[in-house]
């Protein structure tokens, strides 16, 4: 496989999805076997780049934005489902851009979860799954009554950092209210996703972070214990799933790119 280094390629009409009456603009580079990479919440491709560029010397990319983040214009509504429409409308987009083959899918934290709700529904639309710190079928919720306080300062404060990005391809539309919201709706989907994974017949790798939530105790060692549970829980059910664990927090795609890059590398060959 030839390897090419690309830089992005700027967003135009032949290189749009739409849905739900957004115009989503998709970037792509590299040159090898297609690979489509999907962002989480509060993340953008922009914040990827060093993984997209990784990436690109083996893979041909395509990368593009969830509703309300990066170069994705805001939207009425927010939730699973609406975001899901977003990569259902990208993944049809990519099949009709004529790679000759189905597209490795990978998805970083609530990427991955997408990930695994549209190949469940959609058997054949992708050559594999790699999923970076999400998908996770947690036996316990996260937002707790105990931990709400504590969560909403998080994400009121982020709100605020973000609102200086706006206007910049890093930018994320949301508010606190609505990041609180989403995450309530994550933890409920993630309590039955367990039964999305025999749906998916192709090749599924986990790349997982041992501390989560950080490090320290209280709290964070209660959500490392409980996502360090959820994957041993679907690893049980279905051996089949490789599974990695890097020695980082929920930051590993800016913290360790380049062996996730590896792991994508040797998953998707």
């Amino acid at each position: 496989m030839t390897a090419t280094t690309s830089t992005n390629r700027p967003p135009s009409g032949d290189l749009t999805a739409h849905h739900d009456g957004l115009a989503i603009p998709l970037s792509r580079g590299g040159r090898g076997r297609p690979l489509v990479l999907c962002p989480g919440l509060n993340a953008t491709q922009a914040d990827l780049g060093e993984l997209i560029e990784l990436l690109r010397r083996d893979h041909d990319v395509v990368t593009f934005d969830l509703r309300g983040h990066g170069r994705t214009p805001a939207a009425d509504r927010y939730s699973f489902e609406a975001f899901l429409g977003d990569l259902d409308a990208v993944m049809d987009r990519v099949g009709r851009l004529g790679l000759g083959e189905a597209p490795v899918l990978v998805g970083y934290s609530l990427g991955a979860d997408l990930a695994v709700h549209h190949a469940a529904r959609h058997p054949g639309s992708v050559a594999g799954l790699v999923l970076i710190d999400g998908g996770n079928p947690v036996p316990e919720p996260f937002l707790t009554e105990d931990v709400l306080p504590q969560f909403r300062a998080m994400w009121e404060e982020l709100a605020a950092q973000q609102r200086s990005r706006r206007g910049t391809p890093r930018q994320v539309l949301l508010t606190a209210r609505q990041i609180l919201d989403l995450n309530v709706e994550i933890d409920v989907v993630r309590s039955g996703i367990l039964s999305r994974y025999p749906l998916i017949d192709r090749p599924i790798s986990m790349i997982m972070s041992t501390s989560m939530a950080g490090s320290g105790g209280g709290p964070a060692e209660r959500f490392n214990r409980n996502w360090r549970a959820g994957i041993d829980r679907l690893v049980r059910r279905q051996p089949r799933i490789a599974t990695t664990w890097l020695d980082a927090d929920h930051g590993l795609v800016f913290t360790h790119a380049a062996e996730i890059a590896r792991i994508i590398r040797k998953a998707a060959s």
